[in-house]
């Protein structure tokens, strides 16, 4: 931060050496896209690099940091059944660290996926963002909470189960590309040194995807270690599944809740909890549809990219058409040979009439 002041408030004071060239695409209008040469001096240049590494070091504090401090003073409060004023400071301000947290890995993902663009972000989708991740982290950190409070041992497994399922899922697509070991990070780094660093990589994905979704992809087999491409099936079953999971973990709570929930309304608080986790994702699918800086760039809409996945998910569901019509033609040839067997029968009986009467006669 010194440095930062230091280069700020001498900059302009002395002419620099050299500058560099950056090249920008503006957001096509009509159709077109002009590009956009700016000049950036060595303090301009070396501010933006301060700017971003404050942006992820603000990511690493939000979710390493402030998401289980919250989740440990709201624990705190429920067994008390207190809320003292300091402890309520320190809540709000570790909510408001990993909104902000989140909102940051968001604006983070539009530039690194949009780097070629001059991604200017406006106010209201400041504002959507800021909506969407309050409604999903605050939800998120109350349903954990609950349930743990109930159910002490059986939050064990579902943090694990959590974690390292988002810690490993990009190495398991890494495997899965037979890819070769990525090299290209940092030259002084050993083969070790960029193995611990790629699992701190994950490590801070697993921690981030705990709470909320992370607009950061990891991709180990691309150079920038980021998934650049707009996958909306992922991000579609991410959500159903933490939708069912959080149902899930209040009806445990709502089953074995204990006394000190006695003067609590519970089937009014699960209500509630479900509700916002479904603001959260309504302001969601606001800022994609309308609010993002670079929906123009879009191969497919949000609302497109969620009618084809419940189609997609509708068709794996449904029996085939192949199965029907097999089990149509099974049934029709069942019907047909108990007509034929009727039919025959009939003749049969037929036949056998005028023998009786003879015999009758007789």
């Amino acid at each position: 931060c010194v440095e930062v002041f230091y280069i700020y408030f001498h900059a302009g004071r002395v002419e620099e050496p050299y500058v560099s060239i950056t090249k920008k695409r503006q957001m096509p209008k009509d159709g077109y896209s002009e590009e956009i040469e700016k000049e950036v001096g060595q303090a301009e240049g070396k501010l933006c690099t301060h700017r971003s590494a404050f942006s992820r070091a603000s990511v690493i504090q939000a979710f390493l940091g402030s998401a289980p401090q919250l989740t440990l003073q709201l624990y705190i409060c429920v067994l008390q059944q207190e809320i003292t004023a300091a402890r309520s400071i320190f809540m709000v301000l570790s909510l408001l660290s990993i909104v902000y947290g989140a909102l940051r890995c968001n604006i983070l993902a539009i530039k690194i996926k949009y780097d070629d663009y001059d991604v200017s972000v406006k106010p209201v989708a400041y504002l959507c963002i800021f909506m969407w991740r309050s409604f999903e982290i605050a939800t998120r950190v109350t349903v954990l909470v609950l349930f743990s409070s109930v159910l002490q041992i059986w939050i064990l497994p579902v943090v694990l189960v959590n974690f390292f399922g988002f810690f490993f899922y990009p190495w398991i697509l890494f495997w899965q590309s037979k890819s070769p070991f990525p090299e290209n990070i940092e030259k002084a780094l050993s083969r070790v040194g960029t193995t611990i660093v790629l699992c701190l990589l994950t490590f801070l994905y697993a921690g981030i995807n705990m709470f909320c979704w992370s607009a950061v992809q990891v991709k180990l087999n691309d150079p920038d270690l980021i998934n650049k491409s707009q996958n909306w099936y992922r991000l579609t079953v991410y959500y159903m599944l933490r939708f069912i999971e959080n149902a899930f973990l209040l009806l445990m709570w709502y089953i074995y809740k204990t006394d000190i929930y006695l003067y609590v309304c519970a089937p009014l608080l699960v209500l509630q909890l479900l509700i916002s986790y479904c603001m959260a994702i309504l302001f969601m699918l606001v800022f994609y549809q309308f609010c993002h800086p670079c929906k123009k760039l879009f191969s497919s809409s949000i609302s497109e990219g969620l009618l084809s996945c419940f189609k997609f998910l509708c068709f794996v569901c449904k029996p085939h058409k192949s199965t029907i019509l097999a089990d149509k033609a099974e049934v029709k040839s069942s019907e047909r040979t108990d007509e034929s067997w009727g039919s025959s029968k009939t003749i049969d009986s037929q036949k056998g009439n005028p023998h009786q009467s003879v015999s009758s006669n007789a």
